[in-house]
């Protein structure tokens, strides 16, 4: 099967700054796929190479079978790119943006698909508002629109959701799902975990423009769960028994955070509190998150 995206040994150097060393990547028709990495990482240089704002040093990418060097015009129609900074011309409405993309991929008559998407992501009442109008949130789906103006059947979301309010990301995420049950693949980098936590299967995580960890979310979430277990726990009294202190508990208010070895560990930490004449007022076991596996893999990096 072809792959949404390959990418074989892509670097691409600016000046003495390697934005990107030897990336491999591929991902597969319909995935919901996670590119993560902090500041500096090289994600959106990634993107720029896919979008053909920028060229490669060296290596290959394609998109959908086309290569983004050699046959750029067919690469460009099979992606949707959602850039992460809000460029928009402020001369033109809503609906007159959507129809000058529209333009830009040869598309006529292309009114029936302006209107859904507008219905989709709620700014049919925006229609006919200037773009320079809009709120933040309004006109990063507009970006979503114009990004989907062409029905590519590769989508890449950069940082979607900065700025949006939880009304507008709980919709646009909504139908960004609906776009995936459909069969398109989709590419998010964001820096909201939780998001890359609950929508992909699969991820890939960036350093110094190279891949660090490549894994399903499943898979990496169930490694740092096996090694990493904690208990957070609220206790009667000012004092901290001797036994606890001695397992130096990171402290947040008068709740105390403490790793435990295994599960085994959490019975004698309880006795120990009761030893101490102490009771438990509040108490949870914690599983490690996204973030936590993301900074584990970017110490450990």
């Amino acid at each position: 099967m072809t792959a949404a995206i390959s990418i074989e040994g892509l670097s691409k150097r600016y000046g003495s700054l390697q934005a990107l060393d030897g990336v491999d990547l591929r991902v597969e028709p319909g995935e919901f796929f996670g590119l993560l990495g902090p500041n500096g990482a090289g994600k959106t240089t990634l993107i720029s190479v896919l979008a053909g704002l920028a060229r490669a040093t060296s290596g290959r990418a394609s998109v959908m079978g086309h290569d983004v060097v050699d046959d750029y015009r067919a690469a460009r129609r099979q992606l949707g790119v959602v850039p992460q900074e809000l460029v928009f011309d402020p001369f033109f409405t809503v609906r007159e943006t959507l129809r000058i993309q529209s333009g830009y991929f040869g598309l006529r008559q292309n009114d029936a698909w302006i209107d859904e998407l507008l219905d989709s992501l709620d700014l049919t009442g925006k229609a006919d508002t200037n773009m320079r109008a809009l709120s933040g949130g309004m006109k990063r789906r507009v970006l979503v629109a114009q990004a989907l103006v062409h029905k590519p059947p590769v989508v890449v979301l950069d940082e979607p959701t900065a700025g949006v309010d939880v009304a507008l990301r709980q919709g646009l995420w909504a139908f960004i799902g609906r776009l995936n049950r459909a069969g398109h693949t989709i590419v998010l980098t964001t820096h909201y975990l939780e998001e890359a936590e609950t929508l992909c299967n699969r991820i890939a995580m960036l350093k110094q423009g190279r891949v660090v960890a490549l894994d399903t979310t499943a898979n990496l979430l169930r490694v740092a769960r096996s090694a990493q277990k904690t208990v957070r726990i609220r206790l009667s009294g000012g004092t901290l028994p001797p036994a606890l202190a001695a397992r130096q508990p990171v402290r947040d208010g008068d709740a105390l955070t403490i790793a435990l070895g295994d599960y085994a560990d959490l019975e004698q930490i309880l006795a120990e509190v009761r030893q101490a004449g102490a009771s438990v007022l509040e108490l949870e076991v914690l599983q490690p998150d996204l973030q936590d596996v993301f900074l584990q893999v970017m110490t450990r990096h």
